[in-house]
């Protein structure tokens, strides 16, 4: 195939992604509005915020289908578009009832996009021969930092969520269906059998999942409670405290964005291994800090040590032999659903014993990362002719030489 489509193909899904995350960062800056708006306590906010976990969990499974039935260029458009669409719904809410209903279509728009974008940069890091997996999670954490950014400034000027949210939604949708132009129109065999309309996890993708499972509790954790601990144990002040998150998301971003060099130099399993290594240290290190220097420390070793195994898992699962984007849906509704439970098993620890026990399980988890990275491995598969390199994507120059013997390349 033409490179210079793949490339272009690169560029594209890579603003995608930015475009997801700045829909993510636009909305977590005027949760404070809604809240005030209608007069939510926080055990109220609290509850409607479990909805749009629980949407993309529910929604995942059909994602399969729909890129099946309408190729990977048109589902993306479609999707993303959806997505940005339903910002706006959360800030015209009149009640809790209804705000919790707008947060579940927001939440299932976020998670079948979500599929849908993944499978297309599974495509693309194929056809390219090389990682580019962790640089897309990477971008995604750009544009959330940029949402949140202009988010910020529209609060502190006291706009109106409905009108700024609005305003974010018709940006973003024009720059996502623009982006959507380079995207490989890449569309499913005539005789490829379609995946069901509800996939549940194939059992393949179960393993990969709970690699998955594991690193995005320990961000969910530290990114929902890590202002909490600064302040509540460490003894930070209020500033320092909310400034953890952003600190702790900035690691993140910039891992990611160079966590794909270490993918093609060390391979996804001595990777992830690697992180997991460093994510429990970084566990350690919180649950033994009483001070916010070391506190914060640990926090940022364990957004290190985290940031690339979900985009390894992604790709994983995309080379797996699966239909690929039945098996990125499986992995993501596995995934993601630690995001789900991840704040409330914190906090019902916490309250039940203390934040540092409740790390101490974070950390626990991220030992996990060390024990499952195994199953993060290529396997050997037949190449598709029309997918240059493919079958070498994320292997070691050894590894590589295997594979080529094993599919006859």
């Amino acid at each position: 195939m033409d490179q210079q489509a793949v490339r272009r193909a690169r560029r594209s899904v890579a603003a995608v992604f930015a475009v997801h995350g700045a829909v993510a960062g636009s909305f977590a800056t005027r949760i404070p509005w809604i809240k005030d708006q209608l007069h939510l306590s926080a055990g109220e906010l609290g509850l409607a915020l479990v909805a749009p976990a629980l949407g993309s969990s529910l929604a995942m499974p059909l994602a399969g289908r729909l890129v099946h039935a309408w190729g990977h260029r048109a589902a993306v458009r479609l999707l993303i578009s959806l997505w940005c669409a339903s910002l706006v719904l959360p800030a015209l809410a009149p009640n809790l009832p209804v705000l919790a209903l707008s947060l579940l279509l927001f939440g299932a728009c976020a998670g079948t996009a979500d599929v849908a974008m993944n499978a297309q940069g599974v495509e693309v890091e194929q056809r390219m021969g090389r990682s580019i997996m962790s640089g897309l999670h990477g971008m995604w954490s750009v544009g959330g930092l940029l949402g949140s950014a202009v988010g910020a400034v529209a609060a502190g000027q006291g706009w109106d969520a409905r009108v700024h949210l609005a305003v974010m939604a018709v940006l973003l949708i024009g720059i996502g269906v623009l982006a959507c132009r380079g995207l490989l129109d890449v569309r499913p065999e005539p005789e490829a059998e379609a995946p069901p309309r509800f996939a549940l996890p194939p059992r393949s993708a179960l393993a990969i999942g709970l690699v998955g499972f594991c690193a995005v509790f320990a961000e969910g954790a530290s990114g929902d409670w890590s202002g909490v601990y600064l302040h509540g144990t460490a003894g930070a002040s209020a500033g320092v405290a909310a400034a953890s998150y952003t600190a702790f998301a900035c690691t993140m971003a910039a891992s990611r964005l160079a966590g794909d060099m270490a993918v093609r130099r060390f391979g996804p399993v001595r990777t992830v291994r690697l992180g997991g290594v460093v994510a429990v240290l970084g566990g350690m290190l919180v649950v033994i800090s009483r001070t916010p220097v070391p506190a914060i420390a640990g926090f940022a070793l364990l957004g290190i040590g985290i940031a690339v195994v979900v985009p390894v898992c992604f790709a994983a699962a995309g080379h797996s032999g699966e239909n690929p984007s039945r098996a990125i849906a499986g992995v993501a509704t596995v995934t993601y659903t630690s995001g789900l439970v991840a704040p409330a098993t914190i906090g019902t620890i916490a309250q039940a014993s203390s934040l540092p026990v409740s790390f101490a399980v974070v950390t626990v988890l991220a030992v996990g990362l060390i024990v499952g990275a195994g199953v993060l491995a290529p396997a050997a598969r037949t190449v598709n002719p029309g997918r240059a390199n493919a079958a070498t994507v994320g292997l070691q120059p050894g590894e590589r030489d295997q594979e080529s013997t094993a599919t006859g390349c």
